[in-house]
């Protein structure tokens, strides 16, 4: 029997592939955009052994406001106000320049809720596999290893909340710095 946990994660699965359908990654492949947000719900699931439904929900939504058209009460009528709260935390305003968007990351990081803890620590490590090992055909090595070093600050602010991902975005970021400088 299918459980209702399933049953909600299924419908966020299909909430977002519709909302992503048209988008691609920047990644060399091209790959679906889909791919990252489910990515990063796995990472915190089978790393990070988080159990907490709603986070895991909000991170399969986490780019649904920020990269297409979905508006925040969509996802409050479909999911609740917990997950919708976990989506807007992560959520840069695109209306501000790239560098603010950065920097708010950086300095936001320590005073977001737990679950948006998790949320950005996946994304972020999702994010560092893919430009270590399917970066942007675009992207010159001086770009990917600023992106490194501003996710390790991004990162900083977010120490203490899950000792699994904190381990394992150690070992990605290591082996980003290695394969990018070789």
């Amino acid at each position: 029997m299918i459980s209702a946990d399933s049953e909600i994660l299924l419908k966020a699965v299909r909430f977002s592939a519709d909302k992503h359908r048209n988008q691609r990654r920047k990644n060399k492949e091209a790959s679906a955009y889909i791919n990252h947000p489910i990515d990063v719900a796995e990472m915190l699931v089978r790393v990070g052994r988080v159990e907490d439904l709603d986070v895991v929900v909000a991170a399969i939504l986490h780019d649904t406001i920020e990269d297409t058209d979905t508006k925040a009460e969509e996802i409050e009528k479909e999911f609740g106000p917990r997950v919708l709260s976990f989506v807007l935390e992560v959520t840069d305003d695109k209306n501000l320049p790239k560098a603010t968007r950065k920097q708010l990351q950086v300095d936001n990081a320590p005073h977001k809720s737990h679950g948006a803890k998790l949320i950005k620590l996946a994304d972020k490590i999702s994010n560092l596999r893919d430009i270590t090992h399917s970066p942007p055909a675009s992207w010159a090595l001086q770009r990917k290893l600023e992106y490194v070093d501003w996710a390790d600050r991004v990162v900083a602010g977010l120490r203490g909340a899950n000792p699994q991902l904190e381990a394992y975005y150690d070992r990605v970021v290591k082996e980003a710095r290695d394969k990018l400088v070789g």
